[in-house]
């Protein structure tokens, strides 16, 4: 049985393969194509590339455990990797989008774009294939292990995929109706552009929510209610304070318990709370229960 950093290694390097072939093979395919639109997706390759190594590198830091000075453990670091991969593509939303509208304000000024070349069009359609593939079974190891900064990854990969499905439209498009149309080239990058960063927006949102000390959503939160108030002897649950540490979940509250009961008795009902918890939201969760007497 693969461990949570084996498993997380083994998708990330098999994506770094991917995108390191897919790198040499779209600069090659843009510039022997002549397609601006296929050097930009080669661009959102090399981005991906360096994120993996991001990834590789913070989630290492992010499984040591507690220690002296970190009390909470190194959770945050994987926030911090999503946030390096969300302000990546941002860099690479701008290059793209600026380097086709370059393109597009030559042809309004009257100069004739050359058209790309078929090799530009096949490297598209292998890119998003084996894209597509990275996505998709990484996304399924990040949810498999809950890891936010490889999930953060997946949508990277996925975004590479629909690159290049802008990129195909564009260089098929152009390629079909000729060099009068090579401006759907240019025209793809931008587009494609733009839903890079939307995905980044929606990355750094979540980071800094995090970093932020941002609680739960109010389902997650009502979830932890209901999971209580299953023991029958509370009656009341509140000052309940939740985030997000990384991969796992911190949660602290407040909750009334029968008076007349030993203190042994409430910690067996509190340790049982506890484990019913985490077995709900990760043996990793951090509890912090605060016992009071019925008024």
């Amino acid at each position: 049985m693969q461990s949570r950093d084996q498993r997380i290694y083994k998708v990330t390097l098999t994506g770094s393969i991917v995108n390191m072939v897919l790198l040499v093979m779209k600069f090659a395919a843009g510039i022997l194509g002549h397609s601006a639109a296929m050097v930009a997706d080669a661009v959102h390759s090399l981005s991906d590339f360096l994120t993996d190594i991001v990834v590789l590198a913070f989630v290492k830091l992010s499984t040591k455990p507690a220690d002296n000075d970190h009390d909470y453990g190194h959770g945050k670091y994987e926030t911090i990797a999503t946030s390096i991969i969300g302000m990546a593509l941002v860099v690479v939303a701008v290059m793209l989008g600026w380097n086709g509208a370059e393109k597009i304000v030559q042809v309004i000024q009257g100069e004739k774009l050359e058209s790309p070349g078929l090799i530009a069009l096949v490297a598209a359609v292998a890119s998003i294939m084996l894209k597509e593939w990275v996505f998709r079974i990484t996304r399924k190891v990040a949810r498999d292990v809950n890891s936010q900064a490889l999930e953060a990854n997946a949508w990277h990969h996925r975004s590479d995929a629909l690159s290049s499905i802008g990129t195909a439209i564009g260089i098929g498009g152009a390629l079909m109706l000729g060099n009068n149309w090579a401006v759907l080239d240019p025209l793809a990058a931008i587009i494609v552009s733009v839903m890079i960063f939307i995905t980044a927006f929606r990355l750094l949102r979540q980071a800094s929510g995090e970093l932020l000390e941002e609680s739960l959503p109010r389902e997650t939160e009502n979830k932890i209610e209901q999971i209580v108030y299953q023991d029958s002897l509370v009656s009341d649950v509140h000052n309940l304070h939740t985030r997000r540490i990384g991969s796992i979940i911190a949660i602290e509250m407040h909750l009334r318990l029968p008076g007349n009961i030993s203190l042994s008795e409430s910690h067996v009902h509190a340790t049982e709370i506890e484990k019913r918890l985490r077995g709900e939201f990760g043996s990793g969760t951090h509890i912090m229960l605060h016992i009071e007497p019925i008024k």
